[in-house]
């Protein structure tokens, strides 16, 4: 029995001991975490600095050594936190504002970085090169793509599947096209940038028609796109984003018709058109999450419609080195309301020097917006499945390559005409597969 007392006492002195221990003080932290912080300890700082905060205890250089071992293990979005809350209490040391400057910068944050650079100090302003207006990039792009499944699609016998007879059938199969894209970016003030964009591309398609005998022509669409994009930083790190898309061009292809005696003929058409996307997205920072909504107003094919998407952004560690970006879309139009059409993951990594970046899209991509309409399926058909790869390797001075491949499924449809009315349709489905190359500058 006294054996057994004898154990308990020891015992409950152990916990009333280290429960004494763990009762934290202000000045027990300000040395500790000092400390800590010159043996550069940077986890065993960043876990006594949770420990303290979870008994009440907190304040500026707790926030800044705080930030600063994060900084060191390479987590720059949750060191920029510490940093930003250090800032907003004493905003005078300048090796607070590099810290803060390049945390943001390191995870792929430059316009937040510009805009809280303004109220530096004269001295950090020009050891970071700060200018209140600037060019930001200027980017070339080209591409080329093709139709795999071409030559296969020209041999088949739709006429006879579809029941065409004496009726007019008319099929456009897309052959290719190739498009030059020219961007540049520039910062107006400090927190507002402007990107504009001019894209022509031009499409090839063999159009194939069924009207007595098969008679085949070509087509083609020539097309212009101006694209700009205001990107505003609203507060520290609320991004908003909108943007316009104008296309307009024109296709020209053969139109069948009777002559005096009855027989037919074939004239050329040429037929202007005009689509236009309407975007605005936001998106904010948290850490290792960056949520982000966007909405856009369209019309394509003389059809207008509202699609919304929304997506998080994950960076596992912490910094723009790996991300994870799911993404889900929802469209509604004049004869349906919204609904979901397609999902979207996309990722990126840095190995080294280079950048890679993929992003896979599944559902029912219909006259679909992508990227704040700077990416427009105004294309005949829908696609059900998209891929794209890209892959950013540095070269020269601020130049960067870049070369894409983009993999997507089309299914379009093959018409029945009966007196110039539609009558009957049947699908058939292609893979097209589009290869880009370009180079980027940043000043």
């Amino acid at each position: 029995m006294y054996k057994r007392t004898v154990i308990t006492a020891f015992l409950l002195l152990f916990v009333l001991n280290v429960s004494a221990q763990k009762k934290l003080n202000f000045v027990e932290v300000d040395t500790t975490s000092f400390q800590l912080f010159q043996q550069q300890q940077w986890q065993e700082l960043i876990d006594y600095s949770a420990e303290a905060r979870k008994q009440g205890i907190d304040f500026f250089y707790l926030e800044a050594r705080t930030g600063i071992a994060l900084f060191n293990l390479g987590k720059y979005r949750t060191a920029s936190e510490w940093f930003l809350k250090a800032y907003k209490n004493d905003q005078q040391f300048e090796w607070l504002q590099e810290y803060l400057y390049y945390s943001l910068v390191y995870s792929g944050r430059k316009s937040e970085a510009t805009k809280l650079a303004k109220s530096f100090s004269d001295g950090m302003k020009s050891k970071i090169g700060f200018k209140k207006s600037k060019l930001l990039t200027a980017a070339l792009e080209v591409g080329y793509n093709f139709n795999s499944d071409f030559d296969h699609l020209t041999t088949l016998d739709l006429s006879k599947e579809a029941n065409v007879n004496d009726d007019y059938g008319e099929a456009f199969f897309s052959k290719n096209y190739h498009f030059e894209s020219f961007d540049l970016s520039h910062q107006i003030v400090p927190g507002f940038s402007l990107t504009h964009s001019i894209t022509y591309l031009q499409s090839t398609f063999e159009q194939s028609v069924d009207w007595g005998t098969k008679t085949t022509f070509s087509a083609k669409t020539k097309q212009l796109q101006y694209f700009i994009n205001p990107h505003i930083v609203l507060g520290q790190k609320t991004h908003l984003s909108p943007a316009l898309s104008v296309i307009w061009g024109n296709t020209s292809y053969s139109l069948g018709g009777l002559d005096n005696t009855m027989n037919p003929i074939f004239s050329e058409v040429n037929n202007k058109f005009s689509d236009y996307v309407f975007s605005t997205s936001v998106w904010s920072h948290f850490g290792s999450f960056s949520p982000g909504a966007e909405v856009n107003f369209a019309n394509i094919f003389d059809e207008t419609f509202t699609q919304l998407s929304a997506w998080v952004t994950y960076y596992p560690y912490s910094n723009a080195n790996l991300y994870f970006t799911p993404r889900a879309y929802f469209k509604a139009s004049s004869e349906k309301s919204f609904s979901y059409n397609t999902f979207g993951v996309s990722a990126g990594a840095q190995l080294g020097m280079v950048h890679l970046h993929g992003q896979y899209l599944i559902g029912d991509m219909e006259s679909f917006v992508e990227a704040a309409g700077y990416i427009v399926s105004n294309i005949p058909g829908k696609s059900n499945h998209k891929f794209t790869g890209s892959i950013y390797v540095p070269i020269f001075r601020n130049g960067q390559f870049v070369f894409r491949y983009i993999n997507q499924d089309v299914e379009e449809k093959y018409r029945v005409y009966v007196a110039g009315v539609e009558s009957n349709s049947i699908n058939y489905n292609f893979t097209k597969h589009t290869f880009t190359g370009g180079i980027s500058w940043s000043f």
